[in-house]
């Protein structure tokens, strides 16, 4: 045995338990506004922050102090008070900042607890249905995805597509597929005023947090209905988006197939997936941790938990949706743009 490797390991142990535990903070510090206020009020002790929020002083001090051990926040040992930098509050404080990481806590408190499920389902093989995840599942995709969405679609990945802005612009029709809470669907509408929108999901709760959601927004061009990606209905699209959401499924291949039927005959399928190598061991590194972790226990499960189960997992890589497209009849499929998190891939007849 090496001891020093023996420490190194122990010493890495240690700091990914404290990350763990830190994780439940977060959940609550976004949900009780602790962030928020903190960034808004500037420097300050315990009891203001608490009396700012509403919350029990004893309980924020602990927060705060665990906050600021891991280096989320700053603290100020000759006035024992707290702030947050600029950079800090842009991720946990700004809900409009495209780097907000928030809400990725609450989708690991869905995995936390679905961990008897997973346990059952690593003996027997068998997947897990969308029910069997709690709500913050669904709020936390919404929450995690969406800046990025917010950030790029409209200015980044669409204007990558062939011939699909000035389409838009005139005029044109789109189906969202697996559009969740609906964020991808609504910031798309809002830019193209003159395209009417469909967004389908296979959640119905997800359906209704979509539908209030474009109402809250005020756009009228965008309707959303409860359809798998294999029979949601409409034809002649010119476009087809799927946002984080083709590895999920149990049938990717048979989705493929859908979209080329639906799709009109100079149209794009918009594939953005998460970040991947096509070598295993390229993907070994600090994203690749976070998509093999979320993939073991919420895209492999939902994925085999349905029809065929093919079980892509969130590191797929291109090659693998490139193989899911030609064999959905594409015959044009290409790597549009990329971000350090996202695959952005058009696929053509």
């Amino acid at each position: 045995m090496n001891e020093a490797k023996l420490y190194e390991l122990l010493g890495k142990m240690i700091t990914e338990l404290g990350a763990a535990y830190i994780g439940t903070s977060v959940v609550i510090g976004d949900e009780l506004g602790l962030y928020k206020g903190l960034a808004a009020g500037g420097a300050q002790t315990s009891s203001q922050l608490a009396e700012r929020t509403g919350t029990t002083e004893r309980y924020v001090r602990e927060w705060l102090a665990g906050q600021a051990a891991s280096g989320y926040i700053e603290y100020d040992a000759a006035n024992q008070a707290f702030h947050m930098t600029p950079e800090q509050a842009m991720v946990f404080a700004d809900d409009n900042s495209p780097v907000i990481l928030t809400g990725g806590y609450n989708i690991l408190q869905a995995a936390y607890a679905a961990i008897p499920n997973m346990t059952e389902a690593f003996r027997t093989g068998q997947g897990l249905g969308f029910t069997d995840y709690c709500n913050c599942l669904f709020c936390g995709v919404a929450k995690f995805f969406g800046p990025g969405y917010r950030a790029n679609l409209v200015s980044g990945w669409l204007p990558t597509l062939e011939g699909v802005v000035p389409r838009l612009q005139a005029g044109g029709k789109v189906a969202d597929v697996g559009c969740g809470y609906g964020i991808s669907t609504v910031t798309m509408a809002k830019a193209f005023p003159n395209t009417q929108f469909f967004g389908f999901d296979i959640h119905p709760g997800s359906i209704e947090q979509a539908r209030a959601y474009a109402q809250e927004q005020n756009v009228a061009n965008v309707t959303f209905d409860v359809a798998t990606a294999k029979n949601y209905p409409g034809s002649n699209y010119d476009l087809v988006t799927f946002f984080d959401c083709l590895h999920d499924m149990g049938d990717p291949v048979g989705a493929a197939a859908h979209v080329y039927e639906t799709l009109h005959d100079d149209g794009s399928w918009m594939i953005v997936e998460p970040m991947a190598h096509d070598d295993l061991a390229s993907n070994f590194n600090p994203v690749g941790r976070v998509y093999f972790a979320a993939s073991t226990m919420v895209c492999l499960p939902t994925s085999l938990g349905q029809e065929v189960g093919l079980g892509l997992g969130a590191q797929a890589g291109e090659a693998k949706l490139r193989d899911v497209a030609t064999q959905g009849g594409f015959t044009s499929f290409r790597r549009a743009t990329e971000t350090p998190f996202n695959l952005v891939l058009e696929a053509r007849r």
